[in-house]
């Protein structure tokens, strides 16, 4: 879908010989999900620039303004998500979720506005509430320049694509880090069987949290014992900026699945996003913004909301959806798919140079791969 940005021998989760749980789709990716598109631009310019925009659209570009159930949660709110007050309100989600650094968001909201407008003449002409949210690039982008525009929004959604999703420094996630390491994009998925149905539910993370010593891979605290040095927060510089503490940066999670769900329940897979990341180790930083969205993309017909006609009907809308007792395989979908999106974000990301000569580099496998054996992993 995107040409391959990993290079030094960098390679999924699963592909490193790390054991996870669970049966994945056939791309491994928010993607399996039917209709699900994911799309990037990635700038890298000069010696302060590393940073980008993704775009996922919950039902390509073709349904685009079709309502899907969701639902969002807030973990730890130092950071933003902007459209979440009308996801609450009306349980529904019509627009691309799009991610981007953090004083990016301004530009890059902008720019759906200009794609919808440009695009889907009939989607809500009066008004629009796009989903844009966002992780900080400070430590090796220019987070207070101008490279994020508005055409780039535009450009992300107009290159979305079903298939299978590149990761690690891409996108949105170009210039993060993550427990230390470079950090970035990374996705997953899990088929859940329901009867005689086969669902699939689907995980991005743009991943920019913890500090190295919480990391876990596996069941691992493989953070307490890799070499090298750590990548503690630069010193202060001449302008007054002041040193970040190991941990803060922020995680974005959108979950998608096919399942018919209830806004409520989507909620619920919204809220699981946190048992997923604490797998790999964090506690949750008071500095990181953690941020969770998940949406359902069955029963199209519902949850619209248009201005009514003046011709004196008055329509219904209905809803079929999983019984709230049977949604614990779903949830345990979703700690598995986050669980090992973040991991394919650390496997995937090479090591980078930014801002200031900032420096971060990428997991170690091998002496990964050297710990999880000591441990029977």
């Amino acid at each position: 879908m995107n040409a391959d940005h990993r290079g030094e021998g960098r390679m999924r989760a699963r592909e490193a010989g790390i054991p996870l749980p669970g049966e994945p789709g056939q791309w491994n990716a928010i993607t399996d999900v039917p209709g699900v598109e994911v799309g990037y631009v990635t700038l890298v310019e000069g010696d302060d620039v590393r940073t980008g925009v993704t775009a996922l659209l919950p039902r390509g570009r073709d349904g685009m303004g079709t309502p899907c159930a969701a639902g969002w949660h807030s973990f730890n709110g130092n950071g933003e998500m902007t459209g979440t007050a009308w996801i609450e309100e009306s349980g529904s989600l019509a627009v691309p979720v799009v991610i981007t650094n953090t004083y990016a968001v301004g530009p890059v909201h902008r720019g759906v506005v200009e794609w919808v407008r440009a695009n889907c003449g009939g989607m809500a002409p009066e008004w629009l509430l796009p989903v844009v949210t966002e992780t900080w690039d400070g430590h090796l982008n220019d987070i207070h320049g101008a490279a994020v525009r508005p055409d780039h929004a535009a450009e992300a959604i107009g290159t979305a694509a079903s298939g299978p999703v590149e990761e690690g420094c891409v996108g949105g996630g170009t210039g993060m880090r993550c427990y230390g390491y470079k950090g970035g994009s990374g996705t997953a998925s899990r088929v859940v069987r329901y009867g005689e149905d086969r669902y699939t539910v689907g995980a991005f993370v743009q991943a920019n949290f913890g500090a190295r010593r919480e990391l876990v891979v596996a069941g691992v605290p493989v953070g307490r014992e890799l070499s090298g040095p750590v990548v503690e927060p630069p010193a202060a510089e001449p302008g007054g900026e002041r040193p970040v503490p190991p941990g803060a940066g922020s995680v974005i999670v959108v979950v998608a699945t096919d399942a018919p769900l209830l806004p409520g329940q989507c909620k619920a897979l919204a809220r699981r996003v946190t048992l997923g990341l604490a797998r790999t180790g964090t506690t949750g930083s008071h500095f990181s913004g953690d941020l969770f969205l998940a949406f359902s993309t069955a029963n199209p017909s519902a949850l619209t909301s248009t201005f009514p006609e003046n011709d004196g009907s008055a329509p219904y809308e209905s809803m079929r959806f999983v019984p709230w007792g049977r949604m614990d395989p779903f949830y345990e979908a979703v700690v598995e798919s986050v669980e090992e999106a973040v991991l394919n974000v650390l496997t995937g990301a090479h090591s980078m140079t930014g801002r200031a000569g900032h420096h971060v580099p990428a997991l170690p496998l091998d002496r990964t791969a050297e710990l999880l054996a000591a441990h029977g992993r």
